[in-house]
């Protein structure tokens, strides 16, 4: 049989010296070319790895035509294509390269052929790059090549057959739910598809199958998962993109109790089969209202100190105005308060334009200042605030936060949510300056569930109330008759919860409302008529009357959960093809306008926003 000379025998990444004197066949992309005279060394690389290739004429045995041979294999250039067969020497003494797996052996080439040329690449194909990211998302395929990249996505691939292999063994099944759907309220802003056939009319992109799973659930199909594509047009960070996926699961007659056990067995196999690394399990909880309090996020760090410190106690006599005034009630009588953070032996380490580089931080929070406080080496307290504290203000705030010499204390004052975000960004920011948070490297991994989450949030401007998760989660069984009753508002609880790594929300979810009457009092509770939640919601108001089982779940995040076993900060670094933070494709230059016949089709105009005059 002719040898087909588009195909190989082994990959680049593993012949090693159990393979000597074979004779091999490989193919891939030249990484790196090295012509010495009488020799020519090429690095053929492919997904699995790198093999050096050597055109050596006193040693090419079995070639057709030796000077033809390596005349072709001196026209080779960066990332041409290239098939080539040879057998598999031991490489010179001294000459190994214990970084690579097949660094202890090279072949001696015999047989060559050039598959497909290549231009020269915009950009070195190299894990170790500085190359702008505007010009590496423009060549994405390129990008792609390096290793780096590689090795994300076949941790990606690789979680993905765990998280199902598990699940599988756990009963749930895999069922697809549809992309051309239903808008949704109450959420981020819908991408919407002009349906041709119903003019006038639109689908949705899911923002998540919400509805769905629920639908499945009433349906009998007890235990759901999906790797789910997901939707949202809002505004993008390095952690978010248009576009995303998860691990969807939806299951019926289970509590926390009996779901958490089987989420934190499938971390644990993630971490053991992919970093072998053990965590440890049943994870830590941790109320809502608890985190918020000690670390002002409702997805904690908690790996470090540097929690915050209620001071509305001691300053709730105050004569200065901005502590009175963040104390006081509001016009629903909901009081602010007064928090800070202390680092101590630290405050030589922050000098005027740091304390205002901090200020800066909190006010993209909402916070109107930072107070700082520095304990001079004689003990005094030196603050532009200063002389509005009391001698007992001043003793009770060195008691509570034992201060000492060297000590900083950063304080924000406002209403509650102000103050949680600004000082939980700025412990972050703190935490990392003094190098008090675990890098990767280190492999500390700390899990908890965050629960309780608060059911509710008013909306000043808006005057209502918006679910704080969606309006299908199920207020905690105790708080059910407050509910339905509207009492006790600001205090209701979910049943909902998030899983936490590291100060990241790995996966969240709720217990889910079963009953029509309580769906109907949250819609109600949401400022949404009959007519009009009949309009939204009308087929999952009708499903919940023909008998609706208990049910609940969670969603991973598929991309942030790739970026932590990798060791990655943005999750573009573990996505094929992402966007940009204007949700723009530079590779294929999407989005992109289209042609009048096709809007005429879909019955749509375009309106392009007037340009403003100066």
């Amino acid at each position: 049989m002719a040898i087909k000379k588009t195909q190989r025998s082994h990959t680049c990444g593993e012949l090693t010296v159990n393979h000597l004197n074979e004779e091999v066949m490989l193919c891939g992309w030249v990484a790196k070319r090295r012509d010495h005279g009488g020799l020519i060394f090429i690095d053929l690389r492919d997904r699995y790895g790198i093999t050096q290739i050597v055109f050596d004429p006193a040693h090419m045995q079995g070639a057709a035509d030796i000077a033809a041979t390596f005349e072709l294999a001196g026209k080779l250039r960066s990332e041409y294509v290239l098939w080539c067969k040879g057998k598999v020497r031991s490489r010179p003494d001294g000459m190994t390269n214990t970084k690579l797996s097949t660094g202890a052996i090279e072949i001696v080439c015999n047989d060559l052929v050039i598959l497909s040329e290549a231009k020269t690449p915009p950009f070195p194909i190299e894990d170790e790059t500085d190359v702008a990211e505007q010009l590496r998302l423009e060549y994405r395929y390129l990008d792609l090549r390096r290793s780096y990249l590689q090795k994300n996505l076949i941790t990606r691939h690789k979680m993905l057959q765990i998280v199902r292999q598990h699940l599988d063994a756990h009963q749930f099944l895999e069922i697809e739910t549809p992309i051309l759907y239903k808008s949704t309220p109450e959420g981020a802003r819908d991408f919407i598809v002009p349906s041709r056939l119903n003019p006038g009319e639109f689908y949705a992109l899911p923002q998540s199958p919400q509805t769905l799973k629920q639908l499945l659930m009433i349906s009998g199909m007890d235990r759901y998962f999906q790797i789910a594509r997901c939707f949202r047009d809002e505004d993008l960070r390095a952690d978010r993109q248009p576009e995303f996926s998860q691990i969807d699961i939806e299951t019926s007659f289970l509590d926390e109790e009996s779901l958490f056990p089987i989420l934190e067995t499938m971390i644990q196999k993630l971490w053991k089969q992919i970093l072998n690394v053990e965590i440890k399990a049943p994870f830590p909880r941790m109320p809502y209202k608890e985190a918020m309090d000690r670390f002002g996020s409702d997805k904690p760090d908690v790996r470090f100190g540097l929690e915050l410190q209620d001071l509305s106690a001691i300053f709730a006599n105050s004569t200065f105005q901005v502590f009175s005034n963040a104390l006081a009630p509001n016009a629903r009588g909901i009081k602010g308060s007064v928090r800070g953070l202390v680092v101590h032996e630290q405050a030589e380490k922050f000098s005027r334009k740091d304390l205002d580089d901090l200020t800066k931080i909190v006010g993209a929070y909402g916070a109107k200042g930072l107070l700082w406080i520095k304990i001079t080496p004689e003990g005094e307290m030196q603050s532009p605030a200063a002389k509005f504290f009391t001698a007992e203000e001043k003793a009770a705030l060195t008691e509570r936060l034992s201060l000492r010499p060297g000590s900083l204390v950063m304080i924000v004052a406002d209403k509650n949510k102000v103050v949680y975000d600004a000082l939980g960004a700025l412990r972050l920011e703190v935490g990392g300056r003094l190098g008090m948070i675990p890098k990767p490297e280190d492999k500390n991994f700390a899990f908890l569930w965050v629960v309780n989450f608060p059911l509710l949030e008013f909306d000043d401007k808006e005057g209502r109330y918006f679910a704080c998760h969606h309006p299908f989660t199920s207020p905690r069984p105790e708080f059910f008759d407050d509910f339905i009753n509207s009492r006790n508002m600001d205090n209701l609880e979910a049943s909902a919860y998030d899983m936490v790594l590291n100060g990241v929300e790995v996966g969240g979810g709720s217990l889910r409302i079963y009953r029509s009457d309580v769906q109907a009092a949250m819609f109600n509770l949401l400022g949404l008529t009959p007519e009009e939640a009949k309009t939204k919601f009308g087929f999952f108001i009708d499903a919940l009357q023909y008998g609706t089982p208990p049910h609940g779940g969670l969603a991973f995040g598929v991309d942030r959960l790739a970026a932590l076993l990798c060791g990655v900060g943005p999750i573009r670094d573990v996505m094929a093809f992402p966007k940009t933070q204007k949700g723009t494709d530079l590779m294929a230059g999407t989005p992109s306008e289209v042609t009048k016949e096709q809007l005429q089709e879909l019955n749509v105009m375009v309106v392009k926003p007037q340009k403003k005059e100066v």
